[in-house]
C-alpha cells in the first residue's frame, strides 16, 4: 500500500519531460560527436556510453531520494556541508585536474573525472535551505549576514578554480532563495546594485590606473565578446559566430538528423557541452527549438506548482533553488548559443554532455518528486 501511494503521488508531468530531455540529450550528443575521432577514439558511441552511465547512477540516485524524506537530520546537513567544502579544497590540491584553463575536476582513474561544483550546487541548496528554514528574523540589513557567511566558503573555493559560470549560478539561486525566504527585497536590491556598482569601478580602475583584477584576460574576454563577436573573428568571438550560423542555417524545419555541418565538419566547437542547443537547432531547426524550450515550460512549470504546494518552509525552498538553478542554466545556455548571454560554459540541464552535471540534475529532480509526493500527510 505504502509504494502504491507514493506512485500514484509522483509527478508525471516532472518526470515524462525529464525523460523525454534525457533522450533529447543522448540523441544530439551522438550527432554531435559521432564523426570526432579525436573524442571517440574511434567509438562513436562512446561519448554516449559514458552518458548514459552518468544518467544510470543519477537514475537510482534520484529513485532513492523520491522514495525517502527529503528532511534529512540535523547532522547530516552539517555532514553535506563539510563533504561539499572537502571536495572543493581537493579540486585545487594536486589532486584536482585542470582543463581548459580551470581546475574543477577530479580524476577518478582512467577517462573518468568528477566535477565537484556541479554537486556543490546542489549541495549549498540543501544547506542553505535549511539555514534559512530555520531563521525567524528577516527585518534587517545584518540578518542577511549568517547565510551570506553560509555561502562564502564554498562560494570563494570555486571563484579560485576559476568556474565564472558556477559563480554566477550560485549567485542567481542564493538571491532568489533569500528573497523567497522573506528578506526585505530593498535590502537584496541594495547589495545587487552595490556589487554591480563594484565591478563597474574595478573595471574602470583596471582600465584608467592599471589596477589589477581577480579575472584572467581570457576569461574577461569570454565574457565580453558577445557583445560584438566581430571584433575578433578568428579568435575568442569564433564559437559565438559559429553557434549564431549553426542555429540560424537550420531554420524552420531544420537540415535533419545527422545532416548538420557547423559542428560536423569541425567548425563549433565544444558542439557536444556548451554549444549542443545549436546543434539541434541546425538540425531540426526552429521547430525543434521550440518543442525543447516546450519542455523547459514543463520542467519550470512543475517546480512552480511544486513551490506553491509545498508543505513547509525548507521544501519551498529548496524547490525554489532547484528552480532558480534550472532557469539560470536553460537562459544562459541558449542565451549563449544565440549571441545574447556572454559565453560561461554553463551546460544544457539534461542535455548537454557531462557526467556531474546530469547525476546533479537527476538528484535535483529526485528532490523536487519527493517534496511533491509528500505534498500532503500520506494515509497509510
Amino acid at each position: 500500500m505504502w509504494e502504491r501511494k507514493l506512485f500514484k503521488n509522483i509527478d508525471y508531468y516532472l518526470l515524462g519531460s525529464v525523460i523525454l530531455l534525457v533522450l533529447t540529450g543522448l540523441v544530439m550528443i551522438y550527432s554531435a560527436t559521432r564523426n570526432n575521432t579525436v573524442l571517440t577514439g574511434g567509438d562513436s558511441l562512446l561519448l554516449v556510453k559514458k552518458q548514459l552511465a552518468a544518467i544510470a547512477i543519477g537514475l537510482v540516485g534520484m529513485s532513492l531520494i523520491m522514495f525517502s524524506d527529503y528532511r534529512l537530520p540535523d547532522l547530516m546537513y552539517q555532514i553535506l556541508y563539510g563533504l561539499n567544502l572537502l571536495f572543493l579544497l581537493l579540486v585545487l590540491s594536486p589532486l584536482g585536474m585542470e582543463i581548459k584553463g580551470a581546475k574543477s575536476w577530479l580524476n577518478l582513474g582512467g577517462p573518468f573525472s568528477l566535477q565537484p561544483s556541479e554537486f556543490a550546487k546542489l549541495l549549498v541548496i540543501l544547506t542553505l535551505a535549511k539555514h534559512l528554514a530555520e531563521k525567524e528574523d528577516l527585518e534587517t540589513f545584518w540578518d542577511l549576514c549568517s547565510p551570506f557567511l553560509h555561502v562564502l566558503p564554498p562560494l570563494v573555493l570555486i571563484l579560485l578554480q576559476p568556474d565564472l559560470g558556477t559563480v554566477l549560478v550560485f549567485s542567481f539561486f542564493v538571491f532568489i532563495m533569500l528573497y523567497i525566504s522573506g528578506y526585505n527585497s530593498r535590502f537584496l536590491l541594495g547589495i545587487i546594485l552595490t556589487g554591480i556598482l563594484a565591478l563597474v569601478l574595478l573595471f574602470l580602475s583596471h582600465h584608467y590606473f592599471g589596477t589589477p583584477l581577480p579575472f584572467k584576460e581570457y576569461q574577461i574576454r569570454r565574457m565580453t565578446i558577445f557583445l560584438n563577436p566581430d571584433s575578433d573573428p578568428t579568435g575568442s568571438g569564433w564559437n559565438v559566430r559559429q553557434a549564431i550560423i549553426a542555429v540560424g542555417s537550420g531554420r524552420f524545419f531544420g537540415k535533419g538528423l545527422f545532416q548538420g555541418t557547423q559542428g560536423r565538419l569541425g567548425f563549433l566547437p565544444e558542439n557536444h557541452t556548451d554549444f549542443i542547443f545549436a546543434v539541434l537547432c541546425e538540425e531540426f531547426g526552429f521547430v525543434g527549438g521550440f518543442l525543447l524550450l516546450s519542455l523547459y515550460f514543463i520542467l519550470i512549470w512543475r517546480c512552480l506548482v511544486i513551490i506553491q504546494q509545498s508543505k513547509d518552509k525548507y521544501g519551498t525552498l529548496v524547490a525554489t533553488g532547484i528552480m532558480a538553478m534550472f532557469i539560470f542554466h536553460i537562459l544562459e545556455n541558449i542565451g549563449m548559443n544565440i549571441g545574447i548571454m556572454p559565453i560561461t560554459g554553463i551546460p544544457l540541464p539534461f542535455v548537454s554532455y557531462g557526467g556531474s552535471s546530469i547525476i546533479t540534475n537527476l538528484l535535483a529532480i529526485g528532490f523536487l518528486e519527493n517534496i511533491w509526493i509528500r505534498r500532503q500527510k500520506l494515509l497509510f
